[in-house]
């Protein structure tokens, strides 16, 4: 037999029910609901001082639910608790025909509603290449790989040239629990240890936050309909990497008969003790990139031997290395 429905709020007692949250199984009505989940992410901001006052931070915004949602909550939080930070939007157009063009229009929309200064960067000005063009020469298999190495290095150059101090990335427990699985099954402890962190990349000149990592892609979903934010619904044409596929597949599969798994994971990635061994990636020093000048642990950074190997037109074995 079916529980009979909650009446109201568990909550407030009053606000008609509107979600059920899969961590508790709590009830809650539109109104509570945004304000739990602001305060969840207000607090892992304050707990691990993931934003100061006097900072500049550049927010990575691509259109989609998750980057609008994070301008959304940080520019509420920074007025309600009083961050003193200044934030920029900071969007990428990869140069990816009928996905990105859609998805910069909403972002532009979004800055005049939100009044925040926007800056687009191109792969066609930064790297001579638009995506379309580099999955041309480097296959299915290689286009998501370099498309990650040349969209993180962007977002770099991009937020130092607007003198910001820290890079806010819009990803979630559920992106963070593929990552962390995906690091498990490669065996990849340096990154496994980096993945699980709500701010990495401190000891280089821009560390990046995530203020979403214990926020769900459902509850986010959610937060974006009750906030009636105007976000681009549309998936990227290149579909993931097989592997990540397959395992955000069976993290759905599970989640089917534990809804909490995704931050289950999350929690354990984070009570986990990382040995790491002294010949780690993670242990090497930082620097100069001879060829481009971005601060990398190889002499070469990665973006300029994926480019190097477009312009010799063997991409293939560009980052096996």
């Amino acid at each position: 037999a079916m529980k009979p429905q909650r009446k109201a709020c568990e909550a407030c007692g009053t606000g008609p029910p509107a979600m059920r949250r899969a961590c508790n199984g709590q009830v809650l009505c539109k109104d509570c609901f945004c304000h739990v989940m602001e305060n969840e992410v207000h607090s892992l901001i304050a707990g691990q001082s993931l934003i100061s006052a006097g900072d500049r931070v550049a927010v990575a915004i691509s259109g989609g639910k998750d980057s609008t949602a994070l301008a959304h909550v940080l520019t509420r939080l920074n007025a309600r608790y009083n961050y003193g930070a200044e934030f920029v939007f900071l969007s990428i157009d990869e140069g990816i025909t009928g996905y990105r063009d859609g998805s910069l229009d909403t972002v532009k929309r979004n800055q005049k509603f939100y009044d925040v200064p926007l800056t687009i960067i191109s792969y066609r000005d930064l790297y001579g290449f638009t995506m379309d063009e580099i999955a041309k020469l480097a296959g299915a298999r290689n286009t998501c790989t370099f498309c990650g190495v040349l969209r993180r290095q962007a977002f770099d150059r991009g937020a130092e040239k607007l003198g910001c101090n820290k890079v806010a990335t819009g990803h979630n427990a559920d992106d963070v629990a593929e990552t962390v699985l995906m690091n498990i099954l490669r065996g990849d402890t340096p990154r496994l240890h980096r993945c699980r962190r709500a701010q990495t990349g401190e000891e280089g000149a821009l560390p990046r936050i995530k203020p979403f990592l214990n926020i769900s892609q459902k509850e986010i979903v959610l937060y974006a309909h009750f906030q009636k934010l105007d976000y681009f619904a549309t998936e990227c044409s290149y579909a993931f990497s097989a592997f990540r596929g397959r395992v955000r597949e069976y993290l759905k599969s599970v989640e089917a008969v534990r809804p909490s798994v995704v931050l289950d994971i999350v929690r354990s990635a984070q009570s986990l003790t990382v040995v790491q061994s002294e010949s780690a990636p993670s242990s090497k020093a930082l620097c100069a990139c001879e060829v481009c000048g971005y601060m990398t642990s190889r002499k070469v950074c990665k973006a300029c031997v994926i480019l190097e190997g477009l312009r010799r037109g063997q991409p293939r074995n560009a980052i096996t290395s």
